[in-house]
């Protein structure tokens, strides 16, 4: 039977980091290791996926970060930040009050994507052609999902996205390196192929970055976490900006407008 020590220690149990008095390591790996010899990006790799990357896959999954810090004060979670920073509280506040706002509806279509890629991989690898894969796991997707496919349109960035095919031709420069193999890149673009047969409609940013992520071999549900550490920049900077600027109790709209009141 366990001691009582042994219960208290076994209550937690990780693999990320070991640590006591005078020694930190993150996944057997030093800290004073690290400081200084790794980036950012390879840190978060590290920490997620549990071993250091490349150099060259952590240029990737570093360009996927760097697309998605900000949409600016339309954005849900901007606007929550930059209200919350009037408010009279601190920068942890606003920006904790914006990343809240990151949901299956704003924040959340990176990982609904990568879901739809996985599926369809999936069902390559059950012996499907890439078009017949894509068109049912497209029908299998609006079944449950409705007809807005994650990952393409824009309700801002019409007829492209800017950041969209920057980040693809990064994707693709990997591939013929042979840092990534390409295949998630090809099942981006037959998806937008088999959506734009009946209108035109662009990958956004969500289905760019979803490709990356999934060309890395992160689970789907990780690819809104990156996403929470991308927008979170932006987040932060409107936070401070707008503190900078002042203001108190700013409402999402002038104090001299008030809400359509319905008379019922």
């Amino acid at each position: 039977m366990s001691s009582d020590a042994d219960a208290i220690r076994n209550w937690w149990h990780t693999s990320i980091i070991d640590m006591e008095p005078g020694r930190i390591a993150f996944r057997g790996h030093p800290i004073e290791t690290l400081i200084g010899k790794i980036s950012f990006p390879q840190m978060i790799w590290l920490m997620t996926a549990g071993r250091l990357p490349s150099s060259e896959e952590a240029v990737l999954l570093e360009a996927a970060l760097v697309a998605g810090v900000d949409h600016g004060p339309q954005a849900p979670s901007i606007a929550a930040a930059r209200m919350t920073a009037t408010c009279g509280v601190g920068l942890n506040n606003a920006m904790a009050t914006g990343v809240n706002m990151l949901g299956d509806v704003h924040g959340g279509a990176g990982e609904q994507c990568a879901e739809l890629y996985y599926d369809i991989a999936a069902r390559m690898d059950a012996g499907d052609a890439l078009e017949a894969a894509v068109e049912t796991g497209l029908d299998a997707w609006r079944a449950v999902n409705g007809k807005i496919v994650s990952g393409f349109g824009h309700r801002f960035h019409k007829p492209v996205d800017p950041r969209a095919p920057r980040l693809m031709a990064l994707v693709r420069e990997a591939a013929q390196a042979g840092t990534v193999d390409g295949q998630f890149a090809e099942i981006g673009e037959a998806v937008q192929a088999n959506l734009s047969l009946r209108k035109p409609i662009a990958m956004n940013i969500d289905g760019a970055t979803a490709v990356i992520f999934c060309e890395l071999g992160f689970a789907a549900p990780l690819s809104r976490g990156l996403f929470c550490l991308s927008r979170s920049v932006g987040i932060l900077a409107h936070a401070w900006e707008q503190m900078e600027q002042g203001g108190r109790n700013k409402g999402p709209m002038p104090p001299s407008y008030f809400p359509k009141y319905d008379d019922t």
